[in-house]
């Protein structure tokens, strides 16, 4: 390495160590802490520099505030987006169409009276045939189990937190008791009749499939 490179690098540590230096000396300690610190360190054997450094670096930082990381705002579909997607699903290019569509009367044959003139009624659609509506993810909440709300989504394996590639059924049968020490009526605190039956629905879909 060339000598001028060797110097500014040995000024600049220099310079580094003298800032550090400074750093660590703009704020005096106490004798009530410095005799902590030696309290401290003779108690568990361990050098009084180390506190000196943990208590420099918790004056200057216990008034930080903390960075909180804002989720990003998710922009929900709009209706359009919404219908574009459940034709697409249906292969149909319109609302007519998709009225008059074999494939989705027995889609939808005992789903509850659906009200397409409003968009709660396509939402439920997409929530059935396509998938989880943008900002839905990870709910919490009453109804919500592993993130998702059991009476908009019927994702028993996400509920019941298994793979469905590799749950053995007494995976699932372990996952169903789990969830039954919480939500079953009996439970006096945590007990709930409409999520029970709920699950009691989703472990016999799951099971069957086992």
């Amino acid at each position: 390495m060339p000598k001028t490179s060797i110097k500014a690098k040995a000024k600049s540590t220099k310079t580094g160590a003298t800032k550090i230096d400074k750093k660590e000396t703009s704020v005096r300690l106490n004798s009530y802490l410095e005799n902590e610190i030696s309290r401290l360190a003779d108690m568990h054997g361990v050098s009084t520099f180390v506190f000196e450094q943990f208590t420099h670096f918790v004056i200057e930082n216990y008034k930080k505030k903390e960075q909180t990381v804002k989720s990003p705002k998710v922009k929900p579909l709009t209706l359009a987006q919404i219908k574009t997607a459940i034709y697409q699903n249906f292969s149909v290019k319109n609302t007519t169409e998709l009225k008059k569509s074999g494939a989705f009367k027995m889609a939808t044959d005992g789903m509850d009276t659906l009200n397409l003139s409003v968009k709660d009624g396509w939402e439920k659609l997409y929530r059935k045939f396509i998938g989880i509506i943008p900002g839905e993810e990870n709910q919490q909440g009453y109804g919500c189990i592993n993130g998702i709300n059991i009476f908009n989504y019927f994702k028993p394996w996400q509920v019941f937190d298994l793979n469905p590639q590799a749950a053995t059924t007494e995976d699932i049968k372990s996952a169903y008791h789990r969830l039954s020490k919480i939500y079953h009526p009996d439970v006096h605190e945590t007990g709930d009749a409409a999520i029970f039956e709920r699950l009691n629905i989703m472990y016999k879909s799951i099971s069957a499939k086992a």
